[in-house]
């Protein structure tokens, strides 16, 4: 069955919703720590992935940019990890990086 979006796809939806002013930094957080644990990804994505989303949880507490907090700059991170995990899990050979990757508007 290939109807469910693959969790890269829906970690890079997700994000651009963020972006958008679509969806909160909680929902954000929640997706895409859901969508990661089902990545076969080494150890040390994991560990990143988690403080970054930390990072991102914690600067939700202001409402502005602030000098120790830029939302973002944040999520220019996410995307950095997104594109470096794909990039992983094509040279693992995994299915999971095609998935998603040039995903039509729906």
């Amino acid at each position: 069955m290939t109807n469910a979006a693959s969790p890269l796809e829906n970690m890079t939806q997700t994000l651009l919703q963020c972006q958008r002013g679509d969806a909160s930094t909680a929902h954000l957080a929640r997706a895409w720590r859901h969508a990661a644990a089902q990545l076969p990804l080494p150890p040390r994505y994991g560990e990143v992935l988690h403080g970054l989303l930390d990072r991102m949880e914690s600067g939700a507490l202001f409402t502005e940019e602030s000098c120790s907090f830029s939302q973002k700059d944040q999520l220019q991170a996410l995307q950095t990890w997104l594109d470096k995990a794909r990039d992983q899990l094509q040279r693992q050979g995994t299915p999971e990086a095609l998935a998603g990757h040039n995903t039509p508007a729906p």
